[in-house]
């Protein structure tokens, strides 16, 4: 009788099958966990557009709630389709119902407790977008939820998030410097501005006070001129205001725009930059660096316009009115003139 032969395999080369398996087999549990999960939104979201359609409200509303929960469950036992449960499910609907995809997309696979976590807490589109992403990502427990809520995780992440490619475009220390001067807000409100302008008015009104001006600008800036005239391939272009900074040692040109921020804007920039280190920098300096001026932006849209972009190029925004703290100070200064 002939003996089979067994075949090993080195340890080393099993332990990495096993581990590949193991990998395999967890993220086909993943997917499926989430596929589901968003299936359970779905139709959760699908009843409480159900409710509200139909103008399920309280009183009268209580006892509908109540026999549908009975009649509901008596052929679904196992879908929590309690009468709270389905109230929930109006709440779910009508929180999120004049909201945009991106932030559908976020809640949907979030777990059902997540979701009536962040509905409760009624905090803006923009914070929920940021629990929801955070809380998949990571894994978070609604424990972990609950806390990162009350620590106002959000508040700490909005400081930092800095909306521009600093940290790819320059070397590490300018980078920083560069971080530490330019803002990612500005007040303008020293303009007295009290109805809508147009950018070359705004941006006159910034030449006629230019000293105020730098000063919100922070330390080092120098004002070099105003629709500041540059030519490459005998076609002109004008940058609205260009500065040098003594302690980047750059110019830094600034884009004004009156509206919120569009990713073309972000070429238009780099295409001056590129222009203003041909022809403009001096040996001893540094890159030209770009700061766009407007009065809104979305981070998620500069982080991807910035993508692939390697000229440094900021994008921060304005206020145009005097904060409520400056104008209290600005009249009880009038106040004891009198």
């Amino acid at each position: 009788m002939t003996k089979k032969t067994e075949i090993a395999i080195p340890e080393t080369d099993y332990a990495d099958l096993l581990n590949t398996a193991v990998s395999q087999i967890q993220a086909s549990r993943n997917a499926i966990a989430i596929q589901v999960n968003t299936a359970a939104m779905t139709t959760y979201w699908n009843l409480g557009k159900l409710l509200y359609d139909r103008k399920i409200e309280g009183g009268y509303g209580s006892n509908v709630i109540q026999r549908l929960s009975v009649d509901l469950k008596a052929s679904f036992p196992d879908m929590g389709l309690s009468p709270r449960n389905l109230w929930n499910m109006k709440l779910f609907y009508e929180r999120y119902r004049a909201s945009d995809e991106k932030l559908l997309r976020a809640v949907a696979v979030l777990q059902w407790g997540h979701n009536l976590l962040l509905i409760n807490k009624k905090i803006s589109d923009e914070e929920t977008y940021y629990y929801a992403t955070e809380a998949f990502n990571n894994r978070w427990n609604r424990e972990y939820l609950i806390n990162a809520i009350k620590m106002n995780m959000y508040a700490a992440h909005k400081d930092e998030q800095r909306d521009n490619n600093f940290l790819n475009a320059l070397p590490q220390e300018q980078a920083k410097q560069a971080n530490d001067i330019l803002r990612d807000s500005y007040n303008l409100g020293f303009l007295g501005v009290t109805e809508p302008i147009a950018e070359r008015e705004l941006e006159n009104r910034l030449v006629e006070r230019i000293r105020r001006f730098i000063l919100e600008l922070g330390r080092g800036f120098s004002f070099i001129g105003n629709q500041y005239r540059v030519e490459y391939n005998q076609k002109e272009y004008f940058v609205d205001m260009l500065f040098f900074n003594r302690k980047l040692r750059s110019l830094v040109a600034i884009d004004l725009k009156i509206g919120e921020f569009k990713s073309e804007y972000i070429g238009k920039m780099n295409m001056y930059l590129s222009i203003l280190d041909k022809q403009e920098r001096e040996i001893d300096e540094n890159q030209s660096i770009g700061l766009i001026l407007c009065a809104e932006k979305d981070h998620l849209d500069v982080e991807i316009a910035l993508q692939d972009i390697n000229k440094p190029i900021a994008v921060a925004e304005y206020e145009l009115l005097i904060p409520k703290s400056e104008l209290q100070a600005l009249v009880i200064e009038e106040m004891n003139r009198g």
